[in-house]
């Protein structure tokens, strides 16, 4: 690890290569040894996606000890109808929190968290949502996230699969 100081900003379309690099580390943190098959699917696919969609509907900050990324989290804004439970229709889903693991315990993950949070403030969103990791849940606990406390249960239905 560098003596360099962690600088923190949006992601842009320079940052592609970097936020593929890390969206991968985060993968194979979470589901372990990735299939060869699903990472050449991965790396074809998600530049495009990032090029299309960053500073759109998809925001990602980022943490950098000098040139290279350590850290990233990025927030999906989710437009729906109206409801009771978000007013504007503008959600958003935080997904791939993840720093390298040379860099963590320096609160690095937290200071992403909430300078992705202020973004959300900046988009007049109405609320965010996430899955919390168990190694991520204690933090977002004390940022201010809580538990799902709603009568609806979450379920999905994956196409392809069945």
């Amino acid at each position: 690890m560098s003596a360099s100081p962690i600088t923190y900003r949006l992601a842009n379309e320079s940052d592609v290569k970097e936020l593929v690099r890390l969206r991968l580390a985060y993968l194979h943190a979470d589901f372990g040894e990735l299939d060869s098959d699903d990472v050449q699917m991965i790396e074809q696919q998600l530049p495009e996606y990032l090029e299309t969609h960053l500073t759109h509907d998809l925001h990602a900050q980022t943490a950098f000890c000098g040139d290279v990324m350590v850290g990233t989290c990025w927030l999906l804004v989710v437009e729906k109808p109206a409801s009771v439970a978000f007013l504007h229709g503008r959600t958003g889903a935080i997904f791939n929190v993840y720093v390298d693991p040379a860099y963590r315990k320096q609160g690095i993950a937290r200071k992403l968290m909430l300078r992705l949070i202020d973004t959300a403030r900046t988009l007049k969103l109405d609320r965010l949502e996430l899955r919390a990791t168990a190694m991520g849940f204690n933090l977002y606990r004390s940022i201010g996230f809580l538990e799902d406390e709603s009568s609806h249960r979450a379920m999905n239905y994956v196409l392809g699969k069945n």
